[in-house]
């Protein structure tokens, strides 16, 4: 079970800030838009020719950041648990958005799959099902970013690089970390 009820979760958030990068609980857009800045560093230098799927897509935020950069994939496609979440990023990327549990739902294929904070309130054992899955659907990689601390009673989900060694190494991967852009923050690539 979840550290959190997800879907109350957000949609309490949604119903108090409304469709921006509070209500999909990050502290602002400042900080939002750096965490996609560090997923953006593992991917493709050129997205045109790339398919990714965006897990936990929220509000589609990820798409407008990389569309404002000149650099929208050529197929993006986001998933969420959230309905309210999957009707407002369709609306506002005009691209397929899937209502689906990654923890339990087939996932469509993709070059790319990336997630934003998704796992974050999910538990120890959810979130190394949650980076499999994900990482199996994809052709050719997985970048995802997750709170950096030891693990601790509350709301959120914490990890430090080294406990995802073991996950990467069963995977037969070899990971690539960034911890350079927020404080208590870093991004994973699982490249094959």
């Amino acid at each position: 079970m979840p550290r959190v009820d997800t879907d109350n979760f957000y949609r309490g958030a949604l119903a108090r800030h409304g469709n921006n990068a509070e209500g999909v609980h990050w502290a602002s857009a400042r900080t939002q838009k750096a965490r996609f800045a560090a997923l953006r560093r593992f991917l493709p230098r050129d997205l045109s020719a790339v398919a990714l799927a965006d897990v936990g897509c929220g509000l589609g935020d990820l798409f407008v950041f990389l569309q404002e950069q000149g650099e929208a994939p050529f197929s993006y496609l986001g998933i969420d648990v959230v309905e309210p979440m999957v009707e407002a990023a369709a609306a506002r990327t005009g691209r397929r958005i899937l209502h689906l549990d990654v923890l339990q739902d087939e996932l469509p294929g993709a070059d790319y799959y990336v997630c934003s904070g998704a796992m974050n309130t999910l538990t120890r054992d959810e979130s190394e099902l949650f980076i499999r899955r994900c990482f199996s659907a994809a052709k050719r990689g997985f970048v995802f970013n997750l709170l950096r601390g030891h693990q601790r009673e509350g709301t959120f989900n914490y990890f430090l690089p080294d406990d995802l060694l073991p996950l990467a190494t069963g995977l037969g991967v070899e990971p690539e970390f960034a911890d350079d852009y927020l404080p208590g923050d870093f991004t994973v690539s699982f490249a094959r």
